[in-house]
């Protein structure tokens, strides 16, 4: 028998069990509103795109890079446009989230929750719209010609992608990137692009269900976001600077050593011993999730927030410097660090990652690295795979995902030591 049993005394996040439920479910409800206009939009695009094809009138061989050109684009009904607009609404979807968070932590007057949350969005409109421009080179950019089996074959792989990543807490993009450089030839900037729309797809995708179930906390997740969208922006005004090859050395290096503590644990059900941090009860973080295998609510306490804080940002800094939603530095910052489940880990890591990229991806937007056609298929099969895995994680006990996660750090780690000496 299991034990499953921590302190019953552990502080619920707020006293208003009601609100607290209504705050998720207008959470949840974003983000499911957000996908299910973006998977629209996309495959009204698409499917006009190829209908245009086979009435012989070729559409344009470039695709829109500013909001100008989509808006331009959109009035002329232009294919490409309009499949550009769904990813658009799928990058606005964590921004739309943060937003109404504000709203929704207003309804459960909590007002340190607002100013946090209202901080993290003051950082992601900074990175949209300040460095965003600034980093961008705006211009219509050439589209490859891909077939539609190949579009499909990379959709099909993308949804293998969102099914391990809403797992693992991970975006996706540790199969993306390799599976369209390698198979596909595509460059890797426009790899990279498309690993950030699967980053959001899968946050999007999953964290919609994960908040509707009280798998997430709201709280942890919050209040790390401000780390992890500051390290962001100062990784992506880093990028151009730093030698992305020493950045993969140490970050595959820090991996292989971080996966060690959780190896040794592997066999722990629920972190034992576990005390509050002092910060932990001023920010109503400690909280409880209800687990559908063991058909129990388990309470859960939070070490070490200063720590994970920390780690937090550095996750950020990868994200941005890299091009990759950092998924396991989150997932290894909460199950190491602040002593979280690893369902809560995971499941939180999901609803953060999609802010993060939110973060960074308006500048490879301008920048001309998201191409549709890429992007598009990236994001449906990802959006597929994550809800699966959504509805996989809670019928798993958090030995079995900690078996799951730790083959991923490897795999990050050695792909990020393989592009390292370019074998990627």
């Amino acid at each position: 028998m299991e034990n499953i049993t921590i302190n019953d005394k552990t502080p619920s996040p707020v006293s208003d069990d009601g609100l607290v439920r209504k705050t998720e479910l207008i959470i949840s409800g974003v983000l499911r509103g957000g996908v299910l206009l973006s998977v629209a939009v996309i495959l009204a695009g698409v499917g006009y795109y190829y209908l245009l094809r086979l009435l012989g009138r070729m559409p344009p061989s470039t695709f829109p890079d500013t909001l100008g050109e989509v808006s331009a684009g959109l009035r002329a009904a232009e294919p490409m446009a309009i499949v550009t607009g769904g990813l658009l609404v799928l990058l606005a979807t964590p921004v739309l989230r943060v937003a109404v968070s504000i709203i929704a932590f207003a309804i459960e007057k909590d007002r340190t929750y607002v100013i946090i949350t209202a901080i993290v969005l003051a950082i992601l409109l900074f990175s949209i719209f300040g460095i965003g421009p600034y980093l961008g080179r705006p211009g219509m950019t050439d589209m490859p010609n891909n077939t539609f089996g190949a579009l499909l074959f990379i959709a099909l792989s993308s949804v293998v992608a969102g099914f391990i990543g809403a797992l693992a807490g991970l975006g996706g993009g540790v199969f993306i990137v390799p599976i369209l450089t390698l198979i596909f030839h595509v460059s890797f900037a426009t790899a990279i692009g498309a690993s950030i729309v699967s980053v959001i797809a899968t946050s999007s995708g999953a964290a919609a269900a994960y908040v509707r179930d009280r798998m997430t906390n709201l709280r942890v997740g919050m209040f790390l976001e401000i780390a992890t969208t500051a390290g962001a922006v100062c990784g992506a005004l880093l990028s151009s600077a730093l030698n992305d090859t020493v950045l993969f050395i140490v970050f595959g290096v820090i991996l292989l050593i971080s996966a060690v503590p959780l190896v040794l644990r592997m066999s722990e059900e629920l972190p034992q011993g576990v005390e509050n941090h002092q910060w932990a009860a001023w920010l109503k973080l400690p909280g409880t999730y209800s687990d559908v295998r063991t058909q129990k609510n388990i309470p859960y306490h939070v070490a070490h927030v200063r720590t994970g804080f920390g780690m937090m940002y550095v996750a950020g800094l990868i994200s941005g410097l890299l091009g990759i939603g950092s998924g396991t530095f989150k997932v290894l910052a909460m199950d190491t660090a602040m002593r979280l489940p690893m369902k809560v880990s995971t499941t939180t890591s999901n609803f953060m990652i999609g802010v993060t990229a939110a973060a960074s991806a308006g500048i490879f937007f301008q920048r001309g690295d998201i191409d549709p056609m890429i992007a598009a298929p990236v994001a449906l099969g990802v959006l597929g795979g994550s809800m699966l895995g959504a509805r996989t994680v809670n019928r798993l006990s958090n030995v079995h995902l900690k078996q799951v996660f730790v083959p991923m750090i490897v795999l990050v780690a050695l792909s990020m030591l393989a592009r390292a000496f370019g074998l990627l």
